[in-house]
């Protein structure tokens, strides 16, 4: 898929506020710090479409990106960031858990993992939630420009063989980094092929 357009719609505090033109949506949601907006940026190759940031959770709202006039690509804020205050992750936790539950144009969530972490308490715990109520989601590994090459397969098959501890059948996964642009192709092409079965 070739990216010709991709413009800022807005940035919402919860899901009913959000477009209601019926595009599909498809979104991207991971743990503070995972390289999200980075990702955003180079899959759209908009240098500054999603707002970087060294300070960790800095994404507060359901943000919504235009893809080609045709899609929504949906910035979630990331989950796991223990250094805000208990009312304030009780109310990202509630808005993130309304739009992937009620939101009816996501197509597909797509959680992202740093590659070079084993697989996290939070992270499992949100896949399993995730599971339990149906929500279509892929995994994304980023950062993999941080691994050396002959690391990254070993690393994400361990990641996946925790996975088959629980899961029967595993969701699809990408391997990425916004730097080398490594799975750019493929994450756009994914989302291309659903897209056209809609």
């Amino acid at each position: 898929m070739k990216i010709t357009s991709a413009n800022y719609i807005g940035s919402k505090p919860n899901a009913d506020l959000c477009p209601k033109d019926g595009r599909p949506e498809y979104a991207f949601i991971g743990r503070s710090n995972v390289g999200k907006s980075s990702l955003i940026n180079a899959l759209t190759q908009r240098k500054n479409l999603a707002l970087t940031s060294s300070t960790p959770g800095k994404t507060m709202c359901i943000n919504h990106f235009l893809i080609n006039e045709a899609w929504y690509l949906v910035d979630l804020p990331g989950y796991g960031y223990a250094q805000r205050g208990k009312k304030e992750v009780e109310k990202l936790k509630t808005m993130i858990t309304h739009y992937v539950l009620n939101r009816e144009p996501l197509i597909c969530l797509f959680v992202l993992i740093d590659i070079r972490h084993d697989p996290q308490k939070v992270d499992l715990a949100f896949l399993h939630f995730l599971g339990e109520k149906g929500v279509p989601f892929a995994l994304v590994f980023t950062k993999a420009d941080k691994l050396s090459p002959s690391k990254i397969k070993p690393t994400v098959e361990k990641y996946l063989d925790t996975l088959k501890e629980e899961w029967e059948e595993l969701p699809p996964h990408f391997i990425t980094s916004a730097t080398s642009k490594l799975g750019r192709e493929e994450l756009l092409d994914y989302i291309d092929s659903i897209n056209k079965t809609l």
